[in-house]
């Protein structure tokens, strides 16, 4: 543990639930690092993500965007593929990116959006794409043929949100230089998002657990019934 981490664990009580203002609070003043640290969120659900009916997958537009800067890679061929450069998409092309990926383990890039013509290209990466987790998906906006409006979400800070195989989610809501209050209105646009995706097979407590750090950080946990107060 370095010296930093030691200090900022002693602030935070691993006992005790915040209300998502004081675990802000806590993650302004546990992040000690030289750079600026990404906040992140882990929330477990009370769903099985075993059962296709009790998947929580989505993507929203965070209010203040996410501080990072994305490069999107597009599946497009034609007047898709000139929209897409004029959208600022940073890569554009069909099989030779499809090669590039498979052949030099290629993955300079943080978002995929494909037209759904280009499906059948880029369906034959799912096995590199899947586990990366970034298999373009219609449910998360990025198989689409307006590309334009794709881009300019993620370029605005649209994050994806998909529970693992733990029943977690792990996303980020911006940096530590956001302040206390545009990471809670990340927050809570992000835990509302969540909460309307609640299957409808899902039962008893549906957010079991929420916790909330910076890179460097420790681990403050969120009280699951306040999150939408």
């Amino acid at each position: 543990m370095g010296k930093n981490y030691v200090e900022s664990a002693k602030l935070v009580d691993k006992n005790a639930l915040y209300t998502p203002e004081e675990a802000m609070d806590l993650v302004m003043k546990t992040s000690k690092a030289k750079f600026d640290e990404t906040v992140e969120l882990a929330i477990r659900l009370g769903v099985d993500p075993r059962h296709a009916d009790q998947q929580v997958r989505g993507a929203i537009v965070l209010p203040h965007g996410t501080g990072k800067e994305v490069k999107v890679l597009v599946f497009a061929k034609g007047d898709k593929a000139k929209e897409a450069q004029d959208a600022g998409a940073d890569y554009v092309g069909a099989e030779e990116y499809a090669a590039k990926i498979q052949n030099e383990n290629w993955f300079d890039f943080d978002v995929v959006v494909a037209t759904p013509d280009m499906m059948g290209v880029v369906g034959r990466l799912g096995r590199v794409l899947g586990p990366k987790g970034l298999m373009p998906n219609p449910k998360s906006g990025t198989v689409t043929f307006d590309i334009t409006k794709a881009l300019s979400e993620i370029k605005a800070g649209k994050v994806e949100y998909r529970v693992d195989k733990t029943a977690i989610i792990h996303v980020l809501i911006g940096k530590s230089s956001f302040g206390t209050q545009k990471l809670i209105e990340n927050f809570h646009v992000l835990m509302e998002a969540i909460v309307k995706a609640k299957p409808a097979s899902a039962k008893g407590q549906y957010i079991k657990s929420v916790a909330v750090s910076s890179t460097m950080g420790p681990g403050i946990k969120i009280n699951p019934v306040k999150v939408l107060d």
